[in-house]
């Protein structure tokens, strides 16, 4: 069963995905308190605007990502704060607007190939050394800034008029939430897959939600989730020949419907 460990390619997608499990969740958790499951998805549909650059420029198609969703996370943020356009519609402009760029640069670079299909579904064999360290670095860097602002962001994510009342710079930290998720979806994309990313950054999360525990007990809870549906999922993909991206994915709902149906039945 563990041969598996003994190809280089497979233990660099494990690593890459332990770290990915350990991250997502982290920052799923405040978009799914604020009603901004959406936000995830968008930011990595946008960020298929970098990968459509790098091919174009034969640049680096993560790094050009990654600058691509921070600066669409940025302007999410700067647009719901006018407040001439909501929230979910200011993200849903986004997503149409992205897409659209995306499709018409990647018909320009003539990226419609196996390439692109890593980027949109994922792919285990494609996950470089250099990508590690980009993927390690990120992490650290989105682990540290949630420790220290841990405090301020869970009071923001939950009553941003409260938060704002105390003193706190709702501004600031709504964007750092925003930032952070837009770091957390390039460094996941080569695993899960564009298409794919936001779902392990929420369902996981809505998986713990259910057990109806503290907040630091459903990040937790969340964490252990999103490993168990990532290990496995590259156990599956392995051995079954599937897409990494979408067996996570699958493995992550599986653990959804089970907890509910085991709640369901509990209460009634």
């Amino acid at each position: 069963m563990f041969e598996i460990f003994e190809f280089g390619f497979m233990k660099r997608a494990f690593a890459a995905g332990i770290i990915i499990a350990l991250t997502a969740p982290m920052i799923g958790i405040f978009l799914v308190v604020r009603r901004y499951s959406l936000m995830a998805d968008t930011l990595a549909h946008v960020s298929l605007v970098g990968v459509a650059l790098g091919l174009l420029t034969k640049t680096s198609p993560i790094v050009n990502a990654t600058i691509v969703a921070v600066l669409t996370g940025v302007g999410i943020e700067k647009l719901r704060k006018s407040k001439k356009i909501f929230g979910e519609s200011a993200v849903a402009l986004f997503l149409w607007a992205g897409l659209a760029v995306a499709i018409v640069m990647l018909s320009i670079a003539k990226g419609f190939n196996v390439d692109l299909f890593s980027f949109l579904f994922g792919s285990i064999a494609t996950v470089s050394v250099t990508d590690i360290y980009f993927i390690s670095v990120l992490a650290v860097f989105v682990f540290s800034l949630i420790i220290m602002l841990y405090k301020e962001l869970f009071a923001v994510s939950f009553d941003e008029e409260l938060a704002k009342a105390s003193g706190l710079d709702t501004d600031r930290y709504n964007l750092v939430i925003v930032v952070l998720a837009a770091l957390t979806i390039s460094l996941s994309m080569r695993i899960v897959g564009i298409l794919l990313i936001g779902a392990l950054m929420i369902i996981p999360v809505l998986t713990s939600m259910q057990l109806n525990r503290s907040f630091k007990q459903t990040l937790v809870f969340s964490i252990l989730f999103s490993l168990f549906s990532v290990i496995s999922g590259l156990f599956l993909s392995y051995y079954f020949d599937l897409a990494s991206g979408g067996t996570i994915v699958l493995v992550a709902i599986l653990l959804f419907v089970a907890v509910f149906f085991i709640k369901s039945n509990n209460n009634s």
